[in-house]
């Protein structure tokens, strides 16, 4: 097998992934469009991050990831984490959250949840032990709890994430207090990603010896040049490098928003001036 065809011929249509992101965004369109008839522009983000996911778990990164590359895993999981939740927070229209946050429960759960604390240790935390040798090898030998895993990661980076992206202005950290959680967000993932890139090789012994059903191990070995060592190396430098970038990136994000609205203000101040 080649390159092309393992792009082509490695793709997983699991039934219940399909249906629920099938589920997840026919449920969003039903409810945005009826609240927001004339405004579809958030649809797009919301879009993007279900197709994201949906990628995620069924193309040829998860079948090389669930038994192949550990690099192809952590790139799984950054998307998961990193990627996916911010687009799905992006695309959840203001009219929607306060609709939510009507009800007693919810509006109690925002605010535990929601607090800086607990919800950056609810994100970071959840990595961190599902990275444990240990459980990262559990994962790869119980369907089961490889589901489980997956769906605390959406669940819990979903937290993380709301600070920041909140669609109710109102519930976001104030700038500096959101930079100062961005940067320990990317403090966290480097400190990850250093011990794994500098960790002695088959620190996942999942990934040293694979076993190989669809005959891709020497393209892997031999034409990829990923070796246990390499692989396990490339792994870390993922979640040390891009992860990273993508909490730097974000943090660029809150600065060009507090400073737009910080020009509006003083505009506003200087026309009622004059």
């Amino acid at each position: 097998m080649n390159t092309g065809q393992l792009l082509l011929n490695t793709w997983i249509f699991e039934p219940s992934v399909l249906i629920g992101c099938a589920i997840l965004l026919g449920g969003y369109y039903l409810v945005v469009f009826k609240l927001q008839p004339k405004r579809r522009s958030v649809v797009l983000w919301f879009t993007v991050g279900v197709q994201l996911l949906l990628i995620a778990l069924v193309s040829p990164l998860h079948t090389l990831g669930d038994n192949y590359l550990f690099s192809a895993h952590m790139l799984q999981h950054l998307l998961l984490v990193l990627i996916v939740p911010p687009l799905l927070l992006l695309g959840i229209p203001a009219e929607l959250a306060k609709a939510v946050l009507k009800n007693p429960v919810c509006r109690v759960a925002e605010r535990i949840l929601s607090f800086p604390v607990i919800s950056w240790l609810l994100g970071v935390g959840t990595v961190y032990l599902w990275h444990l040798p240990i459980m990262y090898e559990a994962t790869l030998q119980n369907h089961t709890l490889h589901i489980v895993e997956h769906l605390s990661f959406l669940v819990t980076s979903t937290i993380f994430w709301w600070p920041i992206l909140s669609p109710l202005p109102e519930l976001r950290l104030p700038p500096l207090g959101a930079l100062i959680y961005l940067f320990m967000g990317a403090v966290s993932s480097s400190v990850l990603g250093i011990i794994i890139a500098f960790a002695p090789a088959g620190l996942y012994p999942f990934y040293t010896n694979p076993v190989d059903t669809l005959n891709i191990l020497p393209l892997l070995r031999r034409d990829w040049g990923l070796d246990p060592a390499s692989d396990q190396q490339l792994a870390g430098v993922l979640m040390w490098v891009p992860g990273s970038f993508i909490y730097f990136c974000v943090a660029m994000g809150v600065l060009a928003r507090w400073f737009k609205e910080q020009t509006a203000r003083d505009y506003q101040l200087w026309s009622q001036e004059y």
